[in-house]
């Protein structure tokens, strides 16, 4: 069965920048849309950014002008360029690969900001 392996979490003090990698275990067909997911402690999973396939992109209002999201379709892979890291950006971050029919999560990865 095929997984998201996720790469890149971490410590860092505010201000500092973190970059997460998600790639496949295997090859997945089809993909559509590739997004980061957060959540933090006692809190709901939530939107971070997500990139279509023609490289269409959405941010929450939290993380516009600070995060980037980027793909590299040849390697299914999805990046999360993350500056100006916050302390409220603490949580931890799941890739998700969207295809016709379902979803691919990762399993996590913890970004912790401290201040």
């Amino acid at each position: 069965q095929v997984q998201l392996v996720e790469s890149g979490g971490g410590s860092v003090q505010a201000g500092g920048s973190l970059r997460l990698s998600c790639a496949p275990s295997g090859r997945i067909f089809s993909i559509n849309v590739m997004g980061w997911y957060r959540q933090a402690p006692g809190k709901q999973r939530e939107l971070v950014a997500r990139i279509s396939g023609s490289g269409s992109t959405n941010y929450a209002d939290s993380v516009k002008g600070r995060f980037t999201i980027s793909r590299d379709n040849a390697k299914n892979t999805v990046y999360l360029q993350m500056n100006s890291l916050k302390p409220e950006d603490t949580a931890v971050y799941y890739c998700m690969v969207e295809v016709i029919g379902g979803r691919y999560w990762g399993q996590g990865t913890q970004v912790t900001v401290s201040s």
